[in-house]
């Protein structure tokens, strides 16, 4: 395990597949700069609805910003999978509706 920011965000490949996250959590950086930067979520919502401290946070958004590039890449990619994975799931639902009105 590779020790990152302070003692707060690490990179560990047995963890959140080896992007950086909150210590000892499986909260990625990239879930708190999605909800802070595109979400608009406050610090203190994000601390509260996911029992985060405020020095977890800032220690995530500064690892965010110092590595905005690769982490908005990261974002990308997830949000391609998930939906090419929601055009299959329609095209599944799709082909099963279209079976059940032939018969």
């Amino acid at each position: 395990m590779q020790q990152i920011l302070d003692r707060y965000i690490v990179i560990d490949q047995a963890v959140c597949h080896g992007r950086p996250h909150i210590a000892g959590r499986r909260i990625k950086v990239q879930d708190i700069a999605i909800w802070r930067e595109r979400l608009g979520l406050g610090v203190d919502e994000i601390g509260t609805d996911y029992d985060l401290s405020l020095a977890e946070i800032y220690a995530a958004l500064s690892y965010y910003f110092d590595h905005k590039a690769s982490i908005d890449e990261a974002i990308a990619t997830d949000q391609s999978l998930v939906t090419s994975h929601q055009r299959e799931q329609e095209s599944v639902l799709q082909a099963r509706l279209s079976q059940l009105r032939d018969h």
